[in-house]
């Protein structure tokens, strides 16, 4: 049976270009505006939060990880609640929770209330990544499509970097509790803007696979957790250990209960086609050395004695270049080819890696020295998205949600573990940037290296041309 997007995707001359104006595009970008900005906002002013609360570092880094955990974790179950119940539905009532979380975190008496609210803003942006790219393939054509997703993978990288940006400004101007109000109006506005400009999503009757859903969830965050907790001084090291454990135990049972299952919650079989592996480990590559650079420099800025302003005003170079390059990287994968970009990107960003070990381990702060770098980190980081996010949403895994939601949970789940190195690097060493970006690095080469397994399916999967062309 055809689905909404096989439908959309048919071959016919309406079709190669869709129905999705711009501005159903602009009402799409605001909640991927939202959630990137929600997920790193607290970056650069973490160090006023700790003073705030008289907390350290490793209790505080879980109002970093506490968000990324649960909303990395949420993606898949987001993702089949939107198949299920209808993408703009999920997406709109998306909206207005993370909306009512900014204002619970603004409000927050206590670090664990705060985290509490964080994370239940997690939970609340997990649906925008998997109900977007699946509202974009629905809205978007073939002959449209590459330029939708590159304005997506722009608006993230502005998301992403902006949100430290933002959040040190408004910090050293009104107090931390104020960076989470902007999120409010842009939520309402993107709200709004859905309801007028896109069109009904229709759900459809689905069996929820329980055991599926609640072991990919559920293992996730014991992974993602028990990395986590390694920097934590007050747990023993058993603890971190028994989770990490866990949760391969608890994925494993999902991976062999999904292969033998009728209606499975994710189709192993189509998430182990090799183009959907490559984009979803190049993406968990790339995420996590984003990760701990939106968390690692602005800690050495502030501790180095720049206020959260300037700190802010630093990682602001990481959105005007990945703005810039998106359109031009948009277009270069269409003409020579997903995986040759992605692999130029990959080599990018590992220079980059290896250029802040060294600039960060010397003690550098003059704001060109570190601009230059950005730079290098930003190309590298634009010229990964927009191929992964394309190659994922063209093979047969990316035309179902859930499907959708494990990429996604592994592409922020990247971004957790970043996050959570950095603190784990600063019990390791006492030179910490030096070991942190150096094995950042090493990551993404791994990514680099996974670009060369596989063939191109291209062939194998003519019959799903239609759907995620």
């Amino acid at each position: 049976m055809k689905t909404v997007i096989d439908r959309a995707g048919s071959g016919t001359a309406v079709d190669e270009h869709g129905p999705g104006t711009p501005v159903a595009l602009a009402a799409l970008l605001a909640g991927t505006f939202v959630g990137t900005v929600g997920n790193n906002i607290v970056n650069v002013p973490l160090q006023a939060i700790l003073t705030d609360f008289d907390a350290g570092l490793g209790s505080g880094i879980y109002v970093v990880v506490g968000f990324l955990l649960t909303f990395a974790a949420a993606m898949p179950m987001a993702g089949w609640i939107g198949d299920r119940f209808g993408r703009r539905r999920v997406y709109c009532a998306a909206l207005l929770g993370t909306a009512v979380c900014a204002l619970g975190a603004a409000l927050a008496p206590s670090l664990p209330v705060l985290v509490l609210w964080r994370s239940l803003g997690g939970v609340a942006a997990a649906a925008f990544a998997p109900a977007v790219m699946g509202l974009i393939a629905w809205l978007f054509g073939p002959a449209r499509r590459a330029r939708a997703v590159g304005a997506w993978a722009a608006v993230n990288g502005i998301g992403q970097a902006v949100g430290p940006s933002m959040g040190g400004i408004v910090s050293d101007w009104w107090g931390w509790r104020w960076a989470f109000v902007p999120l409010v109006p842009v939520a309402l506005i993107g709200f709004a803007a859905t309801l007028r400009y896109i069109p009904r999503y229709p759900g459809r009757s689905m069996p929820l696979d329980t055991v599926g859903a609640f072991t990919v969830t559920f293992g996730a965050v014991l992974l993602i957790l028990g990395i986590a907790t390694v920097s934590q001084d007050s747990l023993p090291t058993w603890v971190s250990l028994a989770a990490l454990g866990a949760g391969f135990v608890v994925t494993a049972v999902f991976v062999v209960h999904c292969r033998r299952v009728s209606n499975p919650f994710v189709q192993i079989g189509l998430v182990l086609e090799s183009r959907f592996l490559r984009s979803a480990f190049a993406a968990f590559t790339q995420m996590f050395a984003l990760g701990a650079v939106l968390l690692a420099l602005p800690l050495y800025l502030t501790g180095s004695g720049s206020s959260t302003t300037q700190a802010g005003l630093m990682l602001f170079v990481l959105p005007v270049v990945m703005t810039c390059v998106a359109p031009v990287v948009g277009g270069l994968v269409d003409r020579i080819g997903a995986r040759l970009v992605m692999r130029a990107g990959l080599l990018v960003l590992i220079a980059a890696q290896a250029a802040l070990a060294i600039t960060l381990s010397a003690g550098v702060v003059h704001p060109l020295a570190l601009g230059a770098v950005l730079v290098g980190a930003g190309l590298g980081t634009g010229m990964v998205q927009t191929p992964a996010a394309a190659g994922s949403t063209r093979s047969p895994a990316g035309a179902l949600g859930t499907g959708l939601g494990l990429f996604n949970l592994i592409r922020f789940g990247g971004s957790a573990v970043g996050a959570a190195w950095v603190g784990i690097a600063a019990n390791l060493s006492a030179d910490p940037y030096g070991l942190l970006f150096t094995v950042a690095a090493v990551v993404v080469l791994a990514g680099l290296a996974g670009t060369f397994a596989g063939a191109d399916p291209e062939r194998r999967v003519a019959g799903y041309r239609g759907t995620i062309s």
